[in-house]
């Protein structure tokens, strides 16, 4: 069981210093194996592999369909058009909230997490200039709205964080929708509640609006901007065909995509350069997580699993807390919610699925739970989507991570302990 850890600690250094876990997790798999006693040539050939490809087999057409509609709605302009919408309904005088629900729309209607940095900062910039509010809390804004609950909690959402835990135990997008809903208002609440808490804090210090050294990509050119009711309606559409129709997730993608290409037909020549972008994104993406994977299913073979198992399955109360320990752990090791979550489901899910028939617990509990723990340490600072985050705000860890770690950290951590508690005592 020591390689196991050895082999999580040196996924979790390398990746943290910033090395791609497409080739670190064959090499923290291969200490596992070479511990465990397995044949590493075969623990590579063909379990590592195995997972890998299994992995990439059954959701690729999700990633890259997903990152075609999410490139889609940023270069025909509709995710700009709702995000500005919603921010003139809100209003100048609620910049935090305005980026928090721009984001927020954005991640629930399926676009990913990466488009939606792209769309909402020049819009944020925009809003907490007229506001004087500090930029330091962008970041931490736009990572509550799009990092958090539309990505984990509320139910329905077409977030790959969602979907992944269905296939472990048989379940659909929408599953235990009132532990989702509970964890997203926790998320929502406390991490709005905090950043308005920030603001006046840096405020009264004196630190407020500053204006960034590279201006290129802030400006917001809201005449060429699509109709806003016509930009929401592909985001709609993923929701209802995915929830109420229960269309298979390709589909509703798909149903998106060709929404959105009709709605704007007259930029039909740029569609096959927004596609290809989309779709070559999305490989990396499917790699990573692939990679993670078949990292799980290296360690689901060694000995030392089996007592690992056991460690996590003897941890008193409620068997939701060690799945949520699990997921939470590996993805911090990780540094990627579908990446740690694809460990944790891949090595565990089938033992969590008999405990759901054996106890009565609900499979559905077990997926919610499994998702709102995807987003907890995931967010830490060696996180793909932070990183992303700094680098198109200008912003630092030194600036902006402490606020992050609240929003998108600790708060989540919270909300997820929250629902296993009223689970727990059969209020939920």
């Amino acid at each position: 069981m020591l390689g196991i850890f050895l082999g999580l600690v040196v996924l979790m250094v390398l990746a943290y210093v910033g090395w791609s876990i497409i080739w670190v997790a064959p090499i923290a798999a291969g200490i596992v194996a070479l511990t465990g006693g397995l044949d590493l040539l075969e623990a590579y050939t063909d379990t590592y592999m195995g997972g890998f490809v299994n992995f990439a087999k059954a959701w690729f057409p999700v990633f890259m369909l997903g990152a075609i509609f999410g490139k889609l709605m940023e270069d025909t302009g509709m995710a700009r058009s709702v995000a500005v919408a919603l921010t003139k309904v809100i209003g100048t005088k609620r910049a935090i909230l305005g980026v928090l629900a721009s984001a927020a729309v954005l991640t629930y209607g399926g676009v990913s997490l990466f488009v939606v940095v792209f769309a909402v900062y020049p819009l944020a910039l925009s809003l907490f200039r007229e506001a004087n509010i500090s930029r330091k809390l962008i970041p931490a804004t736009v990572a509550l709205g799009a990092f958090t609950f539309t990505m984990t909690a509320i139910p329905g959402s077409p977030q790959i964080q969602n979907l992944i835990p269905m296939d472990y135990f048989n379940t659909d997008p929408m599953a235990a929708p009132v532990m989702g809903i509970i964890a997203a208002i926790i998320m929502a609440a406390g991490g709005y509640f905090y950043l308005r808490w920030q603001e006046k804090k840096l405020t009264d210090k004196g630190d407020v609006f500053t204006e960034p050294k590279d201006k290129k990509i802030v400006d917001v050119d809201e005449q060429h901007n699509p109709n806003f009711l016509l930009s929401l309606l592909p985001l709609l559409t993923v929701l209802v065909t995915l929830n109420v129709f229960k269309w298979d997730v390709v589909t509703a993608l798909i149903a998106g995509i060709v929404l959105i290409m009709l709605l704007n037909i007259t930029k039909f020549k740029g569609f096959v350069t927004s596609i290809n972008a989309g779709a070559s994104g999305s490989v990396i993406a499917i790699i990573n997580t692939s990679a993670a994977v078949g990292f799980g299913t290296v360690v689901r073979e060694v000995p030392g699993f089996e007592r690992l198992t056991q460690i996590l399955m003897g941890v008193k109360g409620n068997p939701l807390i060690s799945e949520a320990v699990a997921v939470n752990v590996l993805a911090g090791a990780t540094g990627s919610a579908s990446g740690g979550m694809g460990i944790a489901l891949e090595a565990l899910g089938s033992k969590y699925y008999e405990i759901a028939m054996d106890t009565g617990i609900s499979p559905e509990a077990f997926h919610r739970i499994a998702s709102l723990s995807s987003g907890g340490l995931d967010a830490l600072p060696h996180n793909g989507a932070v990183l992303t985050l700094f680098a198109i705000t200008g912003m630092t860890h030194k600036d902006s991570y402490k606020d992050i770690f609240v929003v998108a950290v600790l708060i989540p951590i919270i909300s997820v302990a929250v629902v296993i508690l009223l689970a727990s005592i059969g209020i939920l």
